[in-house]
């Protein structure tokens, strides 16, 4: 199997949809939080206990529905912390996010140990399955990748859409952008800025917690300390890449979803033999970087972001 071969079969844009779906979810997230001028680098802790939490609930009982409402709930917390010490207090932004990455990575880890003391491999739980669209699933190609997915997927690109329509079609999502480009200005027309600033960033790590559960209630069916694996900053990467506009990122982390799906399938290859498999590994990661590169050179970047704000200062 060459490339073209890869390039033209359905199961390769199956994959790229599902690997891109907790990335879209939690790059959502972040561009939230720094349209409002809020870096969120707690953002890796945050998808992993989003996905310890979701897959928790689900492992005791709960629904898989209920079970991204825990997620959700868990990274709007851990958003509510980190929105507390950078937006009113105005601590750095670059200490609190990989402070909340620790904490909430180490929460995870301490919560697992404690609910499984004896467990050796990670019980099991039963997954979203795949929902078919009639009709529109037996489209040849296309069929399988975008109309054969979870339910969490289809989620996914329906929040592009939304996020979308909210930041750049409606009052609150003007006055969003408006506390990270120019916060006095929200503050002259009787806003907010600080709960502005705080509810971006409790939403956003909502959107990161679900991301992470998507890892372990629709990608897989179990949880593991090493699953996130880094998704969270190449979320942070993501929204640079697209500019801060939601549908550029999502066209971004389906670039990225598709170097990934790429990479797997070519060490399956002749070239797989010769090659040593870290080789491509780093495959989707050092193009996402050129790509970073080339794009992010016209971009824009948010005045106000990692700017503390304080009211009544000018």
């Amino acid at each position: 199997m060459d490339i073209l071969d890869i390039l033209l079969s359905a199961s390769f844009w199956a994959a790229t949809v599902r690997i891109a779906s907790p990335l879209i979810f939690a790059t959502l997230g972040e561009l939230i939080c720094e349209r409002a001028g809020v870096l969120n680098l707690g953002i890796e802790g945050i998808m992993v206990i989003g996905a310890f939490a979701g897959w928790m609930a689900v492992y005791l009982g709960t629904g898989l529905w209920a079970g991204v409402a825990v997620a959700m709930l868990a990274g709007m917390l851990f958003g509510l912390l980190h929105a507390t010490l950078t937006v009113p207090f105005g601590l750095s932004q670059h200490v609190v996010g990989l402070g909340i990455t620790l904490l909430a990575t180490a929460t995870a880890s301490f919560a697992y140990r404690l609910s499984l003391p004896e467990v050796t491999s990670p019980p099991k739980i039963e997954p979203f399955q795949p929902l078919e669209i009639p009709g529109l699933s037996q489209i040849p190609l296309l069929g399988p990748a975008l109309f054969s997915q979870t339910a969490l997927t289809y989620l996914a690109f329906v929040l592009i859409v939304v996020v979308s329509v909210v930041l750049y079609r409606t009052p609150l999502g003007l006055a969003l952008r408006a506390a990270g480009e120019n916060p006095a200005s929200v503050e002259a027309q009787g806003l907010s800025v600080t709960a502005i600033r705080m509810g971006a960033v409790i939403v956003g790590s909502g959107l990161m917690g679900v991301g992470g559960a998507f890892l372990t209630m629709s990608a897989f069916s179990s949880f593991f300390f090493e699953m996130v694996n880094g998704r969270g900053w190449i979320c942070i990467a993501l929204v640079v890449f697209g500019a801060w506009r939601p549908g550029k990122a999502a066209l971004g982390a389906l670039l990225f979803a598709a170097f990934d799906a790429l990479q797997v399938r070519l060490q399956q290859t002749p070239m797989g033999a010769l090659i040593p498999y870290q080789v491509f590994l780093m495959v989707p990661y050092v193009l996402s970087i050129l790509a970073l590169v080339l794009m992010s050179r016209r971009a824009e970047v948010p005045a106000a972001l990692m700017v503390p704000f304080n009211k009544g200062e000018r």
